[in-house]
């Protein structure tokens, strides 16, 4: 069996959730061909151009991007106002399905899941089609008439879906894909001693995905570093260098840890009682699956701000505003233990570590081939 995976380099959260399913596939001895949508389909220079275009968004003018992202919300994602963004690729899609010829199309993008629509809506005759949905929100350029089944992250999204006019059989709860080591459990102690973190006061982790710069770790460090409760504090800048520099110059003399890049955040989250962040998809999984209470802080407009509008009512998560607002959360989450636990049940009701295979489970089964 063959298996083409569409994805997009926009943040890490597509690109991950294609890696996940690709390993995913693998494991079950299917052929899986991962193809980045706009620099394989639509062209080199216009992936890069885009995506420079939207990390500048979000770094720079984030309110931009919201008014963007309601705007496309608003409209359809085969409307005329949307000046032909949605047929990008499908040529190139077409033709890659000729050469590649999957038994079954995963898209873990917008844009490719309605590229595929619009070739089925010209007659033709594709495999069937399974669209991930990497956030916790239901928005219209994910919806489209010729996709054959949506796997969402959690129950209020599949409803969302339902809701906006999708036939609920082809809605699916499954989560979203994660790395595989989120599948297992691991015990906190022994991933604070592999950290060299002490096991008698509490842990807060703050990150702000792969790419730092886009939240606002450094306001989160100053929070942290008048905080008056005995805590250890690992920050996590990614990518990003100078701001690697800046946070250390920011926490010298204190006993809070910064560092780069980190591949193994399972073991950072075992280890943690807290995570700050913004509320990216895949970081909401992720956490999720290690049973880790959240505080959000410095969500972006848009898909993250839906984000954390689905953990709080979901009652998975804390919100603050400002920084103020930031330290007095914080210090309530480090005194009251109870509140960190009220955190984790509810989280337990709503985590999907198993994601990845329940995805990989409801694709082959569509395809109608041994599992």
């Amino acid at each position: 069996m063959r298996v083409l995976i569409l994805t997009a380099s926009y943040g890490s959260g597509h690109n991950e959730a294609a890696r996940s399913l690709a390993a995913g596939f693998a494991a079950r001895g299917v052929e899986v061909r991962v193809v980045d949508h706009f620099r394989e389909l639509v062209h080199p220079l216009f992936e890069r151009a885009s995506r420079a275009l939207y990390m500048g968004l979000l770094r720079h003018t984030p309110v931009a991007w919201g008014v963007g992202y309601a705007l496309g919300d608003w409209m359809s994602s085969d409307s005329p106002l949307a000046f032909g963004a949605t047929r990008l690729g499908v040529p190139r899609l077409a033709a890659r399905l000729e050469a590649v010829r999957p038994d079954a199309v995963v898209s873990v993008h917008a844009t490719p899941a309605v590229a595929m629509s619009a070739l089925a809506a010209e007659g033709r005759r594709l495999p069937p089609h399974t669209t991930v949905v990497t956030d916790f929100v239901a928005h219209s350029q994910w919806i489209a008439r010729d996709i054959d089944r949506y796997c969402v992250a959690a129950e209020e999204v599949g409803h969302e879906f339902v809701a906006r006019g999708i036939p609920r059989e082809r809605v699916r709860v499954t989560g979203v894909p994660i790395r595989a080591a989120f599948e297992r459990a691991v015990d906190a102690g022994a991933a604070r001693a592999a950290l060299g973190l002490r096991a008698d006061q509490p842990v807060v982790l703050a990150m702000a995905g792969s790419h730092g710069s886009v939240g606002r770790l450094p306001e989160i460090a100053r929070v942290l570093g008048r905080q008056p409760a005995a805590m250890q504090a690992v920050i996590v800048a990614g990518h990003d260098a100078p701001l690697a520099a800046r946070l250390r110059r920011l926490t010298a003399g204190s006993s809070i840890r910064v560092l780069g890049y980190v591949d193994d955040v399972r073991t950072l989250m075992a280890a943690a009682d807290l995570l700050v962040t913004k509320a990216g998809g895949m970081t909401l999984a992720e956490a999720l699956a290690a049973e880790l209470p959240l505080l959000l802080y410095g969500s972006l407009p848009g898909q993250e701000r839906r984000n954390e509008r689905f953990a709080s009512r979901a009652g998975i998560a804390l919100a603050a505003r400002s920084p103020r607002d930031l330290a007095r959360l914080l210090e309530r989450a480090l005194a009251e233990p109870e509140l960190l636990e009220h955190l984790r049940e509810r989280i337990r009701r709503v985590r999907r570590p198993d994601a990845t295979r329940r995805i990989v489970d409801e694709v082959l089964t569509g395809a109608r081939l041994p599992s």
